[in-house]
């Protein structure tokens, strides 16, 4: 099997830790998965601090009623690496 090809960053990261910032808000990962706000693989992707879709950050927006600005944050000098 062919090793993975490294994936590049993008220069933008989470300024909080989203998963537990929603935990605070009441809603657990069990939780999030039973009502259907978030699919397993963005879970996953959250806890590995990846990049989700516009989607999800649609939607962790509005459970924590915040704009995408209060999460997110461009880090120069970041890009590709």
């Amino acid at each position: 099997m062919p090793p993975r090809k490294a994936r590049k960053t993008m220069p933008i990261k989470y300024k909080i830790d989203i998963l537990a910032k929603l935990k605070e808000k009441g809603y657990s990962s069990t939780r999030i998965r039973n009502e259907k706000l978030i699919g397993q693989s963005y879970l996953q992707q959250l806890r590995h601090n990846e990049m989700v879709s516009w989607k999800t950050i649609e939607t962790i927006c509005r459970l924590l009623n915040c704009q995408p600005g209060d999460i997110l944050e461009y880090v120069e000098g970041m890009e590709g690496k």
